[in-house]
């Protein structure tokens, strides 16, 4: 699979061959020896070579790097060792003491040593030294002994390759392993230029690319840190890693890597996801790309493929290694899984199963007017695509995930168009039933993948794809709910709601309190597209507020003329007449300008009594402020004008006010509709308020 450019960058250690393959170095459980076994026969199968054994908490790798395995942890690794062999994978055993190492220590130097010896006895020929996540900050005797941090960790690295006989593949990984951690930056980096002119020439570095989770890993960002490292870097791949988010996990392909970085590097080892079976995609494309030159380089890319490559098609490869898979979901036969009959699972009327059962020796026949017996689908390819879109990658989602969001997005802010007869009413009806016919076919995958026979790979999916169906069955109630065709759900409605509504526990409730939140979504609110500006009233908006005023209610006129309806107390202070009490005005501008105000009057009384408007003293006592808040229609987005709102309500709260109320027409549904979602308004008695005109509070 090397060019003969790559052969001749790696004469030097001996070996020719491009490493390829897996690296067990996530946090949470390290995979079961069973499991690794398996995954050498799936390596040897697709032609990928190398293992890397690095699971952060297996304890004797890192925190107690120095203790020795004890007799019976030695017999599982000389049987580990001795599987890889047997299915032609390099076996390469990584240990990382830089959590406590004293670099500058001959006693922490021979237990290093030691500890690598005593797995060389166990078979293992190959190597790696790990100084990720770690402390930057050296202990006083390691500063007094070394010039810097990096030549701290060459000096040992060296040393013990040294020891160990100078192995064909031994790999180092650099405290900065990625572009972003590089200061100030990869080719200015004194870290980095330490490591690429001292480190040995026969050792490896690891490199994960332009971020810890890179998206992307072009051919120049390669070749830049190439000539600071003086030789190729083996790429250490975390796209399909999930351990710093348990409520993700990945099925997409490996992807955004073009095919022409394979003879610019050392290799690639994908770090996948924690749970081991889910891998298969994330492994089996890895195979698929890493053959791409090796079949001639033809062009073989689809149209619809988001970057071309002469050599290698994502999806593509993602249909293949999803065929492979779906051959392991209908066996019973893999480690873990259990043999068992075949169960009668599916009810052609449930709209959700329960997880199968194994059915007893006697079978049962339903009488007449009896319901039905369950019976098992088969799980399909299509459920598998289907599955892959909805846990695709860290940076998109798959085309149907898209898709459904997209057409939430449209249906909630279209929604006014689902009850109304107008032009659009046809569409939003036949974009809704598609709506839900996606997410039926996301409860019946789900079904589907309950009822499948191979249960080792179920049970390291079945809390995503429970989350998934509850996820995508809240919004098909919502939008059922929009349409009319329903009542709305008690999951979204509940003042007090069940724990299952809150994704994300103490994690999620800190996320949402922080500016950053949401940066990462589909739809970020304020959109993406726009970004709005909250500022005081100055004299200068003054036109710009009556021209606001002006245009909306124009917008909102209907049957009966404008000047015949009656004021409400809220309209002299936006067309002018009264001026805001003091820092109880505020203006919104987008990048067109002002698109809304909101006004507020502490004591509310004068300008009730200058449209002649009687209020009674018990409702001004509770509610002496008056709000009023206008935004243009091109403002989809209803978070400007809540934290308008919210601003506005702490001025009049600290003004020593006790509530505020504000007047609206019966006609106006837009504004009835905003203060009714925002909670703390609730509708109020006002005696001598015009008919069609209602009023509503809140306390302060």
């Amino acid at each position: 699979m090397s060019t003969p450019g790559r052969a001749k960058e790696r004469a030097h250690t001996g070996t020719n061959r491009f490493i390829s393959g897996v690296v067990e170095g996530f946090y949470g459980r390290p995979w079961t020896m069973e499991q690794r076994t398996e995954l050498f026969k799936r390596e040897q199968k697709w032609g990928l070579n190398t293992y890397l054994y690095a699971p952060k908490d297996d304890y004797k790798h890192r925190m107690y790097w120095r203790d020795l395995y004890s007799a019976e942890e030695a017999e599982q690794l000389v049987a580990l060792i001795s599987a890889a062999k047997q299915h032609d994978v390099e076996f390469v055993y990584a240990i990382s003491p830089g959590l406590d190492i004293t670099f500058s220590s001959p006693k922490d130097v021979a237990a290093l040593k030691r500890k690598l010896d005593q797995v060389k006895q166990f078979g293992c020929r190959s190597f790696s030294l790990l100084f990720d996540d770690i402390d930057r900050e050296m202990c006083p005797a390691d500063k007094q002994a070394f010039s810097s941090f990096a030549h701290a960790q060459v000096a040992i690295t060296n040393a013990v390759y040294q020891h160990l006989g100078d192995p064909d593949t031994f790999l180092f990984c650099p405290t900065d392993y990625c572009a972003a951690f590089c200061t100030p930056s990869v080719s200015q980096s004194s870290y980095l230029h330490t490591v690429g002119e001292k480190l040995l020439p026969g050792i490896d570095i690891l490199w994960t690319g332009p971020k810890v989770v890179s998206h992307k890993i072009s051919v120049e960002s390669i070749e830049e840190v190439s000539s600071v490292l003086k030789r190729a870097p083996v790429i250490w791949d975390n796209i399909h890693a999930n351990d710093y988010d348990p409520q993700r996990i990945f099925l997409g392909p490996f992807k955004d890597r073009p095919t022409e970085l394979i003879p610019k590097l050392g290799g690639v080892l994908t770090n996948p996801n924690c749970e081991f079976f889910p891998n298969f995609v994330a492994i089996h494309t890895l195979a698929t790309w890493c053959k791409a030159t090796a079949d001639g380089g033809q062009r073989d890319v689809e149209m619809g493929d988001e970057e071309q490559d002469a050599g290698y098609s994502p999806q593509k490869a993602l249909i293949l290694a999803l065929t492979d898979w779906l051959q392991e979901f209908q066996s019973t036969d893999q480690p873990g899984g259990p043999r068992r009959p075949p169960a009668r699972l599916k009810k052609e009327s449930s709209d959700e199963e329960p997880m199968q059962t194994d059915v007893g020796e006697s079978s049962y026949t339903p009488g007449p007017g009896e319901n039905p017996l369950y019976t098992a689908e088969p799980l399909t390819l299509e459920d598998l695509k289907l599955l892959s879109d909805l846990f695709y990658l860290p940076y998109e989602y798959g085309l149907t995930a898209r898709t459904m969001l997209q057409e939430l997005d449209w249906l909630k802010n279209n929604s006014w168009a689902a009850t109304s007869e107008t032009d659009k009413t046809a569409e939003w009806r036949s974009r809704a039933q598609q709506f839900d016919d996606m997410c039926e076919a996301v409860v019946q995958m789900f079904n589907r993948l309950s009822n499948a026979p191979n249960r080792s790979i179920l049970y390291d999916l079945y809390n995503y794809i429970c989350d998934i169906k509850s996820g995508v069955g809240l919004a098909r109630s919502y939008v059922k709910t929009l349409g009319g065709q329903g009542r709305p759900s008690a999951q979204l409605m509940n003042d007090e709601p069940e724990p299952w509504d809150f994704r994300g526990g103490l994690s999620g409730e800190f996320q949402r309190m922080l500016p950053c939140h949401g940066n990462r979504d589909l739809f970020r609110h304020p959109p993406m597209t726009a970004v709005y500006n909250i500022r005081p009233h100055c004299p200068e908006d003054k036109l710009e507020v009556q021209r606001i005023f002006r245009e909306m209610q124009s917008a909102g006129e209907g049957k009966v003329p404008l000047m015949m309806q009656p004021p409400l107390i809220g309209d002299s202070l936006s067309s002018g007449e009264i001026s805001p009490s003091p820092q109880c005005a505020l203006v919104l501008e987008d990048d067109i300008g002002v698109c809304g105000y909101a006004l507020a009057l502490t004591d509310a009384k004068p300008a009730a009594a200058k449209i002649q408007r009687a209020v009674s003293d018990p409702v001004l006592e509770d509610f002496p402020s008056l709000v009023t808040i206008q935004v243009l229609p091109r403002v989809t987005d209803p978070s400007p004008a809540k934290r308008m709102i919210g601003r506005l309500l702490s001025s009049i709260r600290s003004s020593g006010s006790r509530g505020a109320f504000c007047e609206l027409r019966q006609s106006d549904r837009r504004m009835l509709d905003f203060y009714t979602k925002l909670g703390s308004f609730k509708p109020i008695q006002m005696a001598g308020l015009p008919q069609d005109i209602l009023a509503m509070g809140t306390s302060l």
